[in-house]
């Protein structure tokens, strides 16, 4: 996975450098910690991991934070990928300063969300960033980094690989062989 991660966050990284205008990123914004996504399970295996070695009362307000973000994603989220695109719900790992609490595990749609990327056809970047609608780009392939993420899933459990879970659930214990 580190190596992986590497990769996407080199390549955002080129990308960023390329087109330093249009690339709004920066310590502070927090505007892909409101996205609604899932992960995969290797990328939830990291996050319940690391999650572990936090100090209690910090997994405390996480966890309270979790619960509100899985209420409204299970009143809201019924498997319509159009649904889950336009709802906002707070990541549970977002501080009070706006900063991941675990952003060295934190997943591939986050390291990617400012820069343009496409998956099944269907491009997207941040509404924040410069970047302009029928432009060119150079864009990252999330569904090649998918497949990857889904091999290194089936290493870790084959029978729930191709799960995917909001991280709510994975830091509530609602996921799956994780």
């Amino acid at each position: 996975m580190k190596l992986l991660f590497a990769q996407v966050d080199n390549a955002v990284k080129r990308v960023a450098q390329q087109f330093p205008k249009e690339f709004k990123c920066k310590k502070g914004c927090s505007d892909c910690c409101n996205a609604a996504f899932d992960v995969s399970l290797a990328e939830g295996y990291l996050i319940k991991k690391r999650f572990s070695i936090l100090g209690r009362k910090t997994r405390k307000l996480i966890l309270k934070k979790a619960k509100k973000a899985q209420k409204i994603w299970d009143t809201n989220v019924r498997g319509d990928m159009e649904a889950i695109s336009k709802l906002r719900i707070p990541c549970p790992l977002l501080s009070r300063d706006e900063e991941c609490l675990l952003y060295e595990v934190r997943p591939v749609n986050c390291r990617t969300y400012g820069v343009p990327t496409e998956i099944n056809g269907m491009g997207h970047v941040c509404s924040l960033s410069g970047f302009e609608p029928g432009k060119s780009y150079p864009t990252i392939r999330l569904q090649v980094i998918q497949q990857e993420l889904l091999r290194i899933s089936r290493k870790i459990n084959p029978k729930q690989a191709e799960k995917r879970w909001p991280i709510s659930a994975i830091l509530l214990g609602k996921s799956d062989g994780i």
